[in-house]
């Protein structure tokens, strides 16, 4: 009897204990769930704020270094002389800008008042294609209205030549950039073709690294060409313009001529 009590006893304390354990066992992998889900909110929440802080700039320059040094470093150099030279042209645009209708009324009244020196005295003291196109007109006068005539025409050609001095290279740029990025996109591809040729199969893993190089070398050369033609639609503007009041102020110079003479 007392061997019967003693066996009950026992069993109802490994019972007791197995129930325990396994509540405990319950009880853990719920707080472990609870918690690797707070965990992965974090992680995304973090993820995301370091997406925002990374900015336009930086992952511009990710995707740069991952388009790979060669033709991405052709293409940048491409970007950099042309930004030089649309930056050169546009300030010497600017400073070749002159108000003609002022210095037109400013030559009449010198002729009008001091003749022809006194007129040339104030186109030495204005700068600009216009005014020195006035100045050699002026310099030609005591010769015949023809000369004055000729002197105008020919300087004005010369000006033109100045005002489009090295565009030509900027057009170069934006032309040979997309090239680029295209002869970047094309030697991609065929490196991709040739893994696939040596592995036997078609694996997207395999291929997407040089797929990648290949359309970003393509979207920086079209970048870099979108870019330099907008400061060269800018730069041809200005030179339009200038060309328009060289020409106005040239009739203008010619008839005050010979007002004069008369």
């Amino acid at each position: 009897m007392k061997k019967l009590f003693s066996i009950l006893a026992m069993a109802g304390l490994f019972v007791l204990s197995t129930n325990t354990v396994s509540a405990k066992a319950n009880l853990i992998p719920s707080n472990m769930s609870s918690t690797l889900a707070t965990a992965t909110v974090m992680l995304q929440e973090e993820a995301a704020a370091a997406t925002e802080d990374r900015g336009f700039t930086q992952i511009l320059k990710e995707q740069f270094i991952q388009g790979g040094a060669g033709f991405m470093g052709i293409v940048l150099l491409c970007l950099i002389l042309g930004l030089a030279v649309a930056i050169e042209r546009i300030i010497y645009l600017n400073l070749a800008s002159t108000n003609t209708t002022k210095l037109k009324h400013q030559v009449e009244e010198a002729l009008a008042t001091g003749g022809i020196e006194a007129a040339k005295e104030v186109c030495r003291n204005t700068r600009g294609p216009v005014a020195s196109i006035y100045y050699q007109g002026l310099d030609r006068s005591d010769e015949s209205i023809e000369s004055a005539e000729k002197a105008v025409v020919a300087y004005g050609g010369v000006q033109m030549g100045q005002l489009e001095k090295n565009v030509s290279w900027l057009s170069l740029f934006i032309a040979i950039a997309p090239m680029l990025g295209f002869m970047g996109t094309v030697i991609g591809m065929i490196q991709a073709f040739q893994k696939i040729s040596a592995v036997g199969n078609l694996s997207a893993s395999l291929i997407a690294g040089d797929i990648q190089v290949a359309l970003l070398t393509t979207v920086f050369g079209l970048i870099t060409a979108i870019i330099l033609q907008i400061f060269y639609n800018y730069i041809i503007a200005k030179i339009d313009s200038i060309v328009n009041d060289m020409e106005d102020s040239s009739i203008s110079l010619i008839d005050m001529l010979v007002d004069h003479k008369k």
